[in-house]
C-alpha cells in the first residue's frame, strides 16, 4: 500500500515539475531583456524556474521508478 502512494505522489510531482518546466521554457513572458552593444534585444529565460522543474520532474520520476521496481 505505501509503495502505491509513493508511486502515484511520484508520477504527480513529476507532472507537476514537467508543467512548471515547460511553462517558464515556452510559455511564460522573459523576465529581463538584454540589449547588446549593436542594439538588438534579447529576451532571458525565467531560469530559476525552469531548474526548479526540471529538479521536480527528476525527482518524481525517480521516487516513482524506484517505488515501482520489485524487491529482490
Amino acid at each position: 500500500m505505501k509503495r502505491v502512494v509513493v508511486i502515484i505522489a511520484g508520477i504527480g510531482l513529476a507532472a507537476l515539475g514537467g508543467a512548471i518546466a515547460y511553462r517558464a521554457a515556452f510559455l511564460s513572458p522573459a523576465n529581463a531583456f538584454m540589449v547588446s552593444g549593436t542594439g538588438s534585444i534579447r529576451e532571458i529565460p525565467y531560469t530559476w524556474r525552469f531548474i526548479i522543474g526540471l529538479i521536480l520532474l527528476v525527482v518524481g520520476a525517480g521516487a516513482a521508478f524506484f517505488a515501482a521496481r520489485r524487491r529482490a
